[in-house]
């Protein structure tokens, strides 16, 4: 925590709709974009990318399209969190992800591999 004297209180807003707008902030994440989950499990799937993304809602599953050959995504793990998949095959990412349901990770797929890093202080 930046100030432990005076806390101000998020009000008026969820936490993944405040991360996006701190992630806007910054000239890299201008044209950053919103993806919804296919269904109500959190498990989304990823068919362009020609911007940043950030998951609405906390994430299960993340499947990038066959199509989709780099991408930078932008998502907090649910408590149910699988991981990620390339064109419905499972994948092992570079880094490790604590499912907390409130941590913001950054996941970059390049080269066929996906690294994840924590987002933050």
């Amino acid at each position: 925590m930046i100030n432990k004297d005076r806390i101000v209180p998020v009000q008026a807003t969820d936490l993944i709709t405040l991360f996006a707008l701190i992630l806007k902030q910054d000239s890299n994440n201008s044209t950053l974009a919103k993806v919804d989950a296919a269904n109500a499990e959190g498990d989304f799937a990823i068919t362009a990318a020609a911007t940043p993304l950030i998951c609405s809602e906390p994430a299960k599953t993340i499947d990038f399209a066959a199509a989709v050959t780099a991408a930078t995504v932008y998502f907090v793990p649910a408590y149910s969190y699988k991981g990620f998949t390339l064109a419905g095959v499972a994948t092992t990412p570079t880094g490790d992800v604590d499912a907390d349901g409130a941590t913001l990770y950054k996941a970059v797929l390049s080269s066929g591999a996906v690294t994840i890093t924590k987002v933050g202080l």
